[in-house]
């Protein structure tokens, strides 16, 4: 039986082979939008997901983890094949929590959750279409169903039936069939079942994995998708793609779908306990939200113009007009993010120094005079304000994407592999991927007595923070920072990046770096003077 360890370490590598497949699966997408997105939403929405995995302790409350994962799908899910991801997780996560009862037939119980994902998949959906992702996620259900053996050759079996399945799709559609590609949600799929095949012990060589993820009448696999051209174009669908959460009942819900389903397409309703996500394309935009506002509470609204999308996707590139924004404590953090070519917005701007004011953030969005904008929080509290401006720059017709970092090292690591050559979507991926991959630490002082995880602190005690959590205690900033450097650096890592506090003893970069000479000679470090308050020491491992 899948456990509550195994669900974690299987996330993690469903979401770094999504990220490598990524642009694989984006130039396979011509349906039902030829936008070139497929693959990024796939990947944010499984990114969605781990977060709200990651942010639960790990307790190995296995029902609690897989709610959690189908939660954090819901919230983040992105475009017609995130949604459709984020209901078959839900499907999915339905049959496993239920399977608290375990009967000791991990193989079957793995069955009825292919089953029940199918299911929640094509239910989700207004108008089903095969040769989609629905027909994909079928197939890999019916093979497990027709499989015999134990939990690894069932797991296999359902991996294969998704390649066959896939290629079966230019049959089921003809857009698909006159562009020579396999549907790109299905191709998405047939990574995640690969990644589960290999996860419970299939051999990674069985042949579904051997097939070539699309085909062009005529070419070699190893050729990308073509350009598409004109006759790829939406035509006379309708022009805007609209997504929304809205909270409502079950009643809400269906109203709303009632009422979409008569003014646009490519409708879903997904979601349940009260929280829905929904997606569809229409050509009246004020229309598709006022059904919400009738029924619920609409939030997070997005809308996309269609034509748009597929303009930059023939482009290539797309626009080159981009900005980096980060809001970062102290002049030096600023300085540092201003040294790679960001705009930061600094404590300052707040009275007493705290978190900056959504105005002062949407100001510098607006100045920064670009048609895209990445926004970089340096913690958790700044992360709403962010949230907020770029909601309101996003009325004025501004693409933005925020990046939800924790930690100004976090704001470095991203901002230091910033590539404006890039694609935006490719941009703020390779950015958030740098994020994601530094652990944060830091040391400062407490300000009144309080029991951590560490022990009692009082005021005056130095606490040595690793990610959020009070690690160690100590009486002297030096040791504990040498403490909470040696305990990050325990799982392994590359490069240091220590930034000093207003605080700070300007000899503590010297003293960590003879501490990493004599116990970590392999890694690198860089020290910074970031003159932050609260925080002599801020501590970065990539």
């Amino acid at each position: 039986m899948l456990d509550a360890p195994a669900l974690r370490r299987l996330c993690a590598d469903a979401l770094d082979a999504l990220g490598a497949a990524r642009e694989e699966i984006d130039a396979l997408n011509v349906f039902p939008v030829p936008d070139g997105d497929t693959g990024t939403n796939l990947f944010l929405t499984m990114e969605s997901a781990v977060e709200e995995l990651s942010a639960r302790p790990s307790d190995g409350d296995l029902a609690a983890d897989l709610r959690a994962l189908a939660h954090g799908a819901l919230l983040g899910a992105r475009g017609n094949s995130g949604v459709i991801l984020s209901q078959l997780m839900r499907g999915a996560a339905h049959e496993l929590v239920g399977a608290g009862r375990p009967d000791g037939d991990g193989a079957r119980t793995v069955v009825r959750a292919l089953e029940q994902a199918s299911s929640f998949g094509y239910a989700a959906v207004a108008r089903p279409v095969e040769g989609t992702m629905l027909t994909v996620i079928r197939g890999a259900a019916e093979a497990a169903r027709a499989a015999h053996g134990d939990l690894p050759a069932v797991v296999t079996a359902a991996a294969s039936g998704a390649h066959d399945a896939l290629r079966r799709t230019p049959d089921l559609l003809a857009v698909l069939r006159d562009a020579g590609v396999v549907d790109a949600g299905g191709r998405g799929l047939t990574v995640l079942l690969d990644v589960a095949a290999a996860a419970v012990g299939a051999d990674p060589g069985h042949p579904a994995t051997d097939r070539p993820a699309w085909r062009e009448p005529g070419a070699p696999a190893s050729r990308p998708n073509p350009v598409l051209g004109p006759e790829a174009a939406p035509g006379a669908g309708p022009g805007y793609e609209v997504m929304f959460l809205v909270e409502t009942d079950d009643a809400g819900s269906a109203q709303i779908r009632d009422e979409l389903a008569a003014i646009g397409d490519s409708l879903m309703v997904v979601g349940g306990d009260g929280l829905w996500n929904v997606h569809v394309h229409v050509d009246d935009v004020g229309a598709a939200i006022e059904t919400a506002v009738r029924s619920g509470r609409p939030y997070r609204i997005r809308v996309t113009y269609l034509a748009d999308q597929v303009a930059r996707q023939r482009a290539g590139s797309g626009p080159a007009s981009r900005a980096v924004v980060v809001l970062v404590p102290g002049q030096g953090l600023a300085e540092l993010a201003r040294s790679c070519g960001a705009l930061a917005v600094g404590s300052s701007a707040a009275p007493g120094g705290g978190a900056p004011a959504t105005r002062d953030v949407l100001a510098a969005v607006q100045q920064a005079h670009a048609s895209q904008v990445v926004l970089l929080p340096g913690d958790r509290e700044t992360l709403a304000v962010a949230e907020a401006a770029a909601e309101l720059a996003r009325t004025g017709g501004l693409r933005v994407a925020v990046i939800p970092t924790r930690a100004p090292v976090q704001v470095l690591a991203a901002v230091a592999v910033h590539d404006p050559a890039r694609r935006f979507d490719d941009d703020v991926i390779a950015m958030t991927a740098a994020a994601r991959a530094t652990h944060y630490g830091a040391v400062t002082v407490a300000v009144r007595e309080a029991l951590t995880s560490a022990g009692v602190c009082y005021p005056g005690d130095v606490l040595g923070m690793v990610e959020d959590d009070v690690a160690c205690i100590g009486a002297q900033v030096a040791p504990v920072a040498l403490q909470v450097l040696d305990r990050m650096l325990s799982a392994g890592g590359e490069l240091v990046t220590v930034v000093l506090g207003a605080d700070a003893d300007p000899e503590l970069g010297q003293v960590l770096a003879r501490h990493l000479r004599l116990t970590h000679p392999e890694v690198e470090l860089a020290v910074h003077i970031g003159g932050q308050e609260h925080y002599p020491v801020l501590l970065g491992v990539e």
